[in-house]
């Protein structure tokens, strides 16, 4: 009887060698596959939640801030990162000490060169700060240009031979 048990659950492979097969397999992969998907579902779920919670804070800092909308999602810093990342103090009213800026930009960006053996993921942080405290500035002196503008009045070109 246990010869006819263990014939049902065998065969012969070509090689000869006899190989039996459990029904417990089947349950195992159904549960591994199942167990999986379930994970990378809850995964995309979570992901999904975080971009929608990450969208709505950036409309309500657009509402709030009309100014900065993109300020964050241009450059994906914050001035306050920027500043961090090149250990320099932020911009006052607009003013940076941009020579500052620019030597901690050169020592830092060469200092990770991945051909150095530094990193180019960082490296990348210390270009994007650089460029997000160059934009601040930047604006900050648009806003100053645009309001002395408009304290003087607009002055039009005028060309003579036009």
């Amino acid at each position: 009887m246990l010869d006819d048990i263990f014939a049902l659950n065998s065969h012969k492979t070509t090689n000869g060698f006899t190989c039996s097969h459990s029904p417990q397999a089947h349950r195992i992969i159904t549960q591994v596959v199942l167990t999986g998907s379930r994970v990378l579902g809850r995964a995309f779920a979570e992901a999904y939640k975080q971009a929608s919670a990450s969208s709505q804070y950036a409309k309500a800092q657009a509402k709030n801030n009309p100014g900065a909308a993109n300020t964050f999602a241009s450059h994906g810093l914050t001035l306050d990162e920027a500043c961090k990342i090149l250990n320099v103090k932020p911009p006052q009213n607009g003013q940076a000490n941009m020579e500052e800026v620019i030597d901690r930009f050169k020592k830092l960006f060469d200092v990770n060169d991945p051909k150095k053996g530094g990193s180019f993921y960082l490296q990348s942080k210390i270009l994007r700060a650089r460029e997000r405290i160059e934009s601040e500035v930047r604006q900050a002196g648009e806003k100053v240009e645009r309001e002395a503008e408009l304290k003087g009045g607009f002055k039009p070109k005028v060309y003579k031979d036009r």
